[in-house]
């Protein structure tokens, strides 16, 4: 009987499971919707109980729409983003709003309430340990906040997780910590001993974290067998106790690893980034040799792949900007999957009609949830420039397109900080949401000046999940075996338009940066 593997992604609102073969073949998928709490501009949270639920559903009916025995399916990998999940030391959640409502558990990544304490840890960090930057996305400005804020939440925490370790924990029962997460969200070294930056821990108040937190001294890389599925996961999952569990990846790096991981195994990863759009942007760098680039995150040894260095940058808000220029229009409504449709396709009948140039005189800087890189402000806020009192649907298309092209020109200024830095980029391997919109595919192509790539893989993100579970149950040594035998080739090429057609709205939007920041020191 051939093996099986199971991979789970949980996004911002959703959670994907897909049942994969042994060369990446998928087999069977499914989706469940999960809720977000939100309060203002900054407070997202999410009920880690409705999202293992969620979790459980989806790998059911991933199994039953593949028609494969439960038996063949040897190992379970998880991804999740990077949200800060609160427990009781009896596995009971703990509020981690002033609310004081225990179902909401969950700081989402997106949240930003601790931005002034991420303000703090920027300041104390060393640029000989690590890029002096640090985000309210992360987790340790989290915890100062729910430790300052909310004090007798606090006193009641038992476990603090990223939500993938909290997935692999309710899946085996085991407290080991995804070695990508702790580098990439909690200050901790990867690279050399000790890990924990205790002292600094200290200053900022949080020198009882690991404690309180439980928090081991060391990871665990991804695709560690962290034994198998508990009698009480295997039934909710509708698996057997057999299926080993793999730990897990933040959802960007498995897409890195579903999509690029190959490539990088076979030293092809000079030249190249992975850019994972979706609800935000992520852009990644995976190479052998240590960057600090300034503004950018990291460099985190060993996030994805053992022996790799991985950078990001990238955008809080790309497809979730698209959303909120559609619910805030007045010919727009609910952001769903055919408004979106119906307005790109109005784009290309407008862009046929009125050329390159359509709606130039419409200008979108996209940190409309701040600038998470090459600035590194999460204070900075989103502006357009050029509006008149138009409501039409084409008015809103021209809006959406100019708010497409800003998130593009975002992504061409990290990748000039990247270069200015020492690396080159000249190809983008593209993966998630925005894999399935030409537009903005050509987009990206066009307004960066670099080559587009896709997989051919339906959901790399997915497959990368997959590939840790399938190291866990010894089907390969290691994830990078694995991203070797169940790679899929590329499907899609945008080769950009040599002429560069975007400088001019280069230009002009980083003239406007220059201005809205004179106006931010008046």
């Amino acid at each position: 009987m051939p093996d099986h593997v199971v991979g789970v992604d949980v996004g911002t609102r959703g959670v994907r499971a897909g049942l994969f073969d042994t060369r990446g073949g998928l087999r069977g998928r499914a989706e469940v919707p999960i809720s977000v709490r939100r309060d203002g501009a900054d407070i997202f949270e999410q009920s880690s109980q409705e999202i293992w639920q969620a979790v459980c559903s989806a790998v059911r009916s991933a199994v039953v729409k593949s028609g494969v025995e439960t038996s063949s399916v040897r190992g379970i990998g998880f991804d999740a983003t990077c949200s800060l999940v609160a427990r009781a030391v009896d596995n009971s959640p703990v509020a981690v709003g002033p609310e004081g409502d225990d179902r909401w558990d969950t700081i989402l990544w997106m949240d930003h309430r601790a931005k002034s304490e991420a303000e703090e840890v920027a300041a104390l960090i060393e640029l000989a340990e690590a890029a002096d930057v640090c985000s309210p996305e992360m987790q340790v400005p989290k915890a100062m906040w729910l430790k300052r804020r909310l004090p007798e939440s606090w006193a009641r925490i038992g476990h603090l997780f990223d939500l993938v370790d909290f997935l692999t924990w309710q899946a085996s029962g085991s407290l080991a910590r995804s070695h990508c997460a702790l580098a990439c969200k909690w200050l901790y070294r990867s690279d050399v001993p000790p890990s924990w930056r205790h002292d600094l821990l200290a200053r900022l108040g949080l020198d009882d974290l690991l404690e309180r937190g439980r928090l081991p001294e060391s990871g665990v890389p991804a695709g560690t067998d962290l034994g198998p599925l508990t009698a009480a996961a295997a039934e909710e999952l509708g698996l057997a106790t057999a299926c080993r569990v793999g730990a897990g990846l933040i959802d960007a790096y498995a897409g890195a690893l579903g999509s690029f991981g190959g490539r990088a195994s076979r030293g092809e990863a000079a030249g190249r980034a992975v850019l994972i759009a979706g609800t935000s942007n992520c852009l990644m760098l995976l190479t052998p040799k240590r960057w600090t680039i300034p503004g950018l995150w990291g460099p985190y040894f060993g996030a994805v792949l053992p022996d790799f260095w991985v950078v990001e940058g990238g955008q809080s808000a790309a497809g979730a900007l698209l959303d909120h220029i559609v619910r805030a229009h007045a010919a727009g409504g609910p952001p769903t999957l055919q408004t979106h449709e119906a307005i790109q396709s109005r784009i290309v009948d407008l862009c046929a009609r009125e050329g390159p140039d359509m709606a130039a005189d419409i200008v979108v800087l996209p940190d409309f949830h701040g600038n998470r890189t090459p600035f590194a402000a999460p204070r900075a806020r989103g502006t357009i420039v050029g509006m008149t009192l138009d409501e039409s649907f084409d008015g809103l298309c021209r809006l959406y397109w100019r708010a497409a092209i800003g998130l593009a020109l975002g992504i061409r200024q990290i990748l000039d900080a990247i270069e200015k830095a020492g690396p080159t980029v000249k190809t983008m391997h593209l993966v998630g949401g925005h894999v399935a919109n030409p537009l903005l595919c050509r987009l990206y192509a066009d307004v960066t000046g670099r080559k587009i790539e896709t997989s051919s893989a339906p959901d790399c993100t997915l497959l990368g999940a997959a590939m840790t579970g399938a190291a866990a149950a010894g089907l390969f040594k290691t994830p990078a075996e694995a991203a070797l035998a169940m790679e899929h080739p590329s499907s899609g090429c945008y080769e950009p338009d040599a002429t560069d057609p975007y400088r001019r709205d280069y230009r002009i939007f980083s003239a406007l940066q220059t201005q809205v920041s004179a106006l931010d020191e008046v």
